[in-house]
């Protein structure tokens, strides 16, 4: 079986990569009371195809390295990368209690730390406490820089931290065994970037999300509202990979532990909801602030659709669907033509969400921008301005609306049982 893909994919890609080389993103400085910083590393490799193989020795680079935009043109211009199917690095994480992202599907990286010199360096060393894998040497380059976001929790109203996402790609035939932190990483995923930008892989995200709206209600107001609100919808991106590696040490791969019996009432409602899949057979999902990152990279490779990954979060319930289209119908056609203003620049997806934090890249957040691109709009919530109120403001008309039909049910209930009771007294 052949991994080739079209030779446009590689040469798009060496474009792209050139591009992002030569135009780095502007630094976002931390808003006020947001100290925290934190970086990712998307990295890319090339597979070799079964009928073009790579030279068993390596390219070998003088000392000093050449610049970025030379090697990129001397590793592209071989017949094995040119025929190679370009692949994108995922990471599932552990499930850990307490953890905003448990089980996620997400790119290598982590907090910044005080002896960390650069936001590089954070996800440099994250990288290989991770996975294990050395982004530094002649055998990976450092493209560039992707848009920082500022990523915020409560509806986007309380900034936590500044994402900073950077691209590498590794230009070795050979690539290294991965030795994965079991206290963090669940597997590794590579995935086909042809893969990632098919349509075909294009699905949802199912959230609870009632404890959002409800977080000085308590616990019986968060009951109330989860039959109500139902969950709340994202766009995803099912993952296809070439390759995978499971860290074998931890409970989530194998549990020798017994599973606990159900209930006859247990068993009932796992096959009215068609039976419930164990965590390793849950399919791999693209969403929320990781989709946000890949998707600004993947829109500018052609087809340069990638920014229709990301669709407007919603709710299952009907009703609640149709009162928040009707409230920011005006909303999405203004910002989508903010958005289309900016297509194909690197700056068009600049809003992620998941259920509990947004991101966005962002201007106005205390300080001066630093970076080539500095010029560029990038305005707080292009894509989600004005949204989160409008769509708070649908849910709770709803529960509104809804509390109000249930009154008047009952209130209707109880006057016919008394008008038949006097009857009957007559």
């Amino acid at each position: 079986m052949s991994f080739s893909s079209p030779p446009s994919i590689t040469t798009s890609l060496h474009n792209t990569l050139l591009h992002i080389s030569q135009n780095p993103y502007p630094y976002i400085p931390n808003p006020p009371n947001c100290p925290r910083r934190a970086s990712v590393a998307l990295i890319l490799r090339i597979r070799p195809s079964r009928n073009d193989l790579p030279p068993t020795a390596p390219q070998v680079f003088p000392y000093p390295e050449p610049p970025t935009g030379e090697r990129l043109a001397n590793f592209f211009e071989q017949s094995w990368v040119k025929n190679g199917d370009p692949e994108l690095l995922f990471i599932k994480r552990a499930a850990r209690e307490g953890d905003r992202w448990t089980s996620h599907v997400a790119l290598p990286g982590g907090k910044r730390d005080p002896g960390d010199a650069t936001d590089k360096d954070v996800a440099v060393r994250e990288t290989s406490e991770e996975i294990g894998l050395d982004l530094r040497g002649e055998r990976c380059v450092f493209v560039g820089n992707l848009p920082e976001r500022v990523v915020s929790t409560s509806w986007g109203s309380v900034p936590i931290m500044v994402l900073c996402p950077f691209l590498f790609i590794w230009i070795c035939p050979a690539f290294p065994p991965l030795q994965l932190q079991p206290a963090e990483i669940a597997s590794t995923h590579w995935v086909p970037l042809r893969v990632l930008l098919s349509p075909s892989v294009r699905t949802y995200e199912y959230v609870n999300v009632s404890d959002r709206f409800a977080k000085q209600g308590g616990v019986v107001l968060k009951t109330i509202l989860k039959p109500v609100i139902g969950k709340m919808r994202f766009a995803a991106v099912r993952l296809r990979p070439s390759e995978s590696l499971y860290c074998s040490s931890t409970k989530e791969y194998f549990s020798e532990e017994s599973q606990p019996k159900k209930s006859v009432f247990g068993r009932a409602c796992n096959w009215l909801k068609g039976g419930e899949k164990a965590p390793s057979d849950r399919p791999l999902l693209l969403w929320g602030l990781t989709l946000g990152m890949v998707a600004d990279f993947l829109d500018q490779l052609p087809p340069h659709d990638s920014v229709d990954l990301w669709e407007y979060p919603t709710f299952t319930s009907p009703d609640i669907r149709i009162i928040i289209n009707i409230l920011t119908r005006n909303i999405k056609k203004r910002n989508t033509e903010r958005l289309r203003g900016s297509a194909h620049d690197g700056t068009g997806n600049l809003i992620a969400m998941d259920g509990e934090t947004t991101a966005a890249a962002g201007i106005n957040v205390g300080g001066p921008i630093i970076g080539k691109n500095k010029t560029k709009e990038y305005a707080m919530g292009v894509m989600l301005e004005g949204y989160y109120d409008a769509m708070k403001k649908g849910v709770w008309i709803s529960a509104g609306i809804r509390l109000m039909s249930t009154l008047a049910l009952i209130l209707w209930i109880f006057k016919s049982y008394r008008f038949r009771d006097n009857r009957g007294r007559f």
